[in-house]
């Protein structure tokens, strides 16, 4: 992977990404020639069938693992958001947010009010003081959503992290997900995989459908629907259902 210069473009570009594991008869082939570029800024949403490489795409952009052919151009610090918090249960809400900030070296009399304000913006101000049990599960995402914050990260990474949630709590995060986006101070790039394709097109500004295994990208969807955007609107269902109908051929083709 190669860290390139903020003058750069792209935030994120993958150019001719390959990534097989294993070896002979018993290889299997995850991804296959993937080209994508993301701008800086710009939330694109990744879908497809199960097994055909989403989750695969974004470790091998967060350098978690390295393609077998293919360049990854990865411009600024990236943060991975996964579908489970993955909350220290030893540590408070606080107490996780923080442990970023350490990481980065955030000098210690800044910490405490850095990781207030963190939380302030996924609306759990007050919250610092409570354990990962003491949450609900829409509040344990936001504090994981807080501490990828706060690594100052320029492209954020996000393996359907949504997905476990109630669609009550999933709509509320991600109206704070386009609340957070504008807040931050500078661009954000999203790349986010979901199974969900009304979610896709509820967040995303661009849409990419991966084929069945192998991934590889076979339609891109720009979605030009203006913010704010709610999950059960006409436009959204609109292009949702057209997008579904894609993913069903493709999936049918397969057979999978």
């Amino acid at each position: 992977m190669t860290t390139a210069a903020v003058t750069q473009t792209a935030a994120v570009t993958l150019a001719g990404v390959s990534k097989t594991y294993g070896r002979g008869a018993a290889a299997v082939h995850a991804l296959d020639q993937v080209s994508l570029s993301t701008a800086p800024g710009e939330f694109t949403c990744i879908i497809g069938a199960s097994g055909c490489g989403k989750s695969t795409l974004l470790s091998l952009v967060a350098g978690l693992d390295q393609p077998t052919g293919g360049d990854i151009t990865v411009n600024g610090r990236v943060a991975f958001m996964f579908q489970e918090p993955g909350l220290f249960p030893w540590l408070t809400a606080g107490g996780n947010v923080e442990l970023a900030l350490r990481a980065r070296k955030v000098p210690r009399s800044e910490r405490k009010a850095r990781t207030r304000e963190l939380l302030e913006s996924v609306q759990l101000a007050g919250f610092a003081g409570k354990q990962p049990h003491e949450l609900s599960g829409g509040m344990r995402q936001r504090v994981a959503l807080a501490r990828a914050l706060a690594q100052d990260a320029d492209v954020l990474l996000m393996d359907e992290p949504f997905g476990a949630l109630d669609a009550m709590t999933r709509d509320l995060l991600h109206d704070e997900l386009d609340r957070v986006r504008i807040s931050v101070g500078k661009p954000l790039t999203v790349l986010f995989v979901t199974h969900n394709v009304r979610e896709a097109v509820r967040l995303g500004d661009r849409v990419v459908l991966l084929s069945s295994r192998p991934g590889r990208v076979i339609e891109e969807y720009q979605v030009p629907i203006d913010r704010p955007r709610r999950i059960d609107s006409g436009q959204v269902a609109e292009l949702a259902a057209g997008i579904t109908d894609r993913l069903r051929a493709e999936v049918s083709r397969h057979g999978s």
